[in-house]
């Protein structure tokens, strides 16, 4: 594996030099993504750089690792976005550190000099300081994590229906989700209901009575953001599908067959399904005074990072307190979005001249799905659940979609799941590793962090 030593000092080649100043920003998720395309055909140079060379709308990904939406739905190549955008360049590249002094970023493919930079590489999975849970539950923060669930679920029933002993089979047909966030829940549900109306007419010899759904969550409610009786009717509706919801429940390890909890049973599943919480992504070069104990990095009302004058912290990696929001804004969607929006205002006005005007979050409300026809949706006058905050989860999430194709696709797969009930993507995958030849591995170790 390449270094960051090793990694050599030398300019990102193809990145044309001219009068315009540089905006580099890493990560490509809502707050990067945003930033780039609000940029687009201003009088910047934008460099992007992420490690994938797509973009993945994070909010469906349960979708994906249930069988009910194709992969390619959630996901959309970042180049095909800036087509028509001559001044923003992407780069798939994987950042190593950042060199504040020589306003130089480190990537697996060289270097490149910024006048600004933005970090919004977003947060990963919080495993707690816990090696055993980290190294055999399944986390879903990622397109490829969210198809190894779906691969992992299916294969196990591939198993069990070839398994006579009773007993045995039920490690492997149990499955167990911690956090009781959006994720968990969303999870849970989507699980229990292919557990209630698909699997049992795919293996008809199996009893899907043995079959556990368990959702645990160390709070003493579901959906810490969303008002009481919203978790109250979530909690409801999971229950009605038939998950089994631990409130007040700490997961102490874990070794890939026994979950073990702290004053209450051990559960034997091969299956665990790792939300209970992120944290953000680190970056090296930042100083630790310019970081909150919780890994997220300072910044002020204009989202620049403390103490620095040309880098900029969005989404989830950054903090930034306000009246409303005492211990930061939360780590969704709509916060990194928001912020991105108001960074490209500044950015351009700057040119221009014009003073910054300070970041405040506007709360748009928060909603989460349980199953069909069973969604909670808190706004911010008026607060609805079941059939129709269902709906309008529907919606929302369909609008936020890229692509005129990518919407058509998921509107005709949410159309026939409603109808029929019958994902049709249950499909084991593996993809079959091709060892390289000498010269192909040199490149691959030289580009890409394995």
């Amino acid at each position: 594996m390449t270094t960051e030593n090793q990694t050599p000092d030398i300019q990102i080649p193809n990145i044309p030099q001219n009068d315009k100043k540089r905006v580099v920003i890493v990560g490509a998720g809502f707050a990067g993504l945003k930033l780039a395309r609000n940029l687009a055909g201003s009088e910047y140079q934008v460099v992007l750089l992420d490690k994938n060379n797509y973009h993945m709308f994070q909010p469906l990904l349960y979708q994906v690792a249930t069988a009910a939406l194709p992969p390619n739905a959630v996901s959309f190549p970042l180049r095909r976005i800036f087509h028509s955008s001559s001044n923003v360049l992407f780069r798939m590249a994987v950042v190593r550190k950042i060199d504040r002094e020589k306003k130089r970023v480190y990537t697996n493919l060289g270097t490149i000099d910024y006048d600004i930079l933005v970090l919004s590489q977003g947060a990963n999975t919080n495993y707690f300081g816990n090696e055993n849970i980290h190294k055999y539950s399944a986390p879903m923060k990622t397109t490829s994590e969210a198809l190894y669930i779906r691969n992992k679920i299916i294969s196990n029933y591939e198993r069990a229906v070839n398994i006579a002993d009773e007993k045995e089979r039920k490690p492997i047909m149990n499955v167990v989700i911690v956090g009781g966030g959006a994720t968990g829940v969303e999870l849970a549900g989507s699980i229990a209901e292919l557990r209630n109306n698909v699997f049992p007419k795919d293996y008809p010899q199996l009893s899907f009575k043995n079959m556990r759904v368990i959702l645990i969550e160390a709070g003493s409610s579901l959906l810490s953001g969303l008002s009481e009786k919203s978790r109250a009717k979530a909690l409801e509706y999971l229950k009605r599908l038939g998950v089994e919801v631990m409130l007040n429940t700490m997961v102490e390890d874990y070794d890939g067959f026994t979950v073990k909890l702290k004053d209450n049973p051990s559960i034997e599943t091969i299956t665990l399904l790792w939300a209970a919480g992120v944290k953000a992504n680190f970056m090296k070069g930042i100083d630790a005074a310019q970081m909150a104990p919780n890994g997220r990095m300072l910044v002020d009302e204009y989202n620049r990072l403390l103490g620095e004058e040309h880098i900029f912290v969005l989404g989830d990696q950054c903090l930034l307190k306000e009246e409303k929001f005492p211990n930061g804004h939360p780590q969704v969607a709509q916060v990194a979005i928001q912020q991105a929006v108001n960074l490209a205002k500044n950015l351009k006005g700057d040119l221009n001249g014009k003073s910054w005007r300070a970041f405040h979050y506007k709360d748009l409300g928060s909603m989460a799905t349980v199953g069909k026809k069973m969604a909670v949706a808190d706004l911010p006058f008026i607060s609805f659940r079941g059939f129709f905050a269902w709906f309008v989860w529907l919606f929302v999430h369909l609008m936020a979609i890229l692509g005129v194709k990518n919407k058509l696709q998921i509107f005709i797969t949410w159309a026939w799941k409603y109808l029929a009930f019958d994902p049709s993507l249950r499909l084991l995958i593996r993809p079959r590793y091709v060892k390289p030849s000498k010269r192909e591995w040199l490149i691959e170790e030289r580009d890409y962090e394995l």
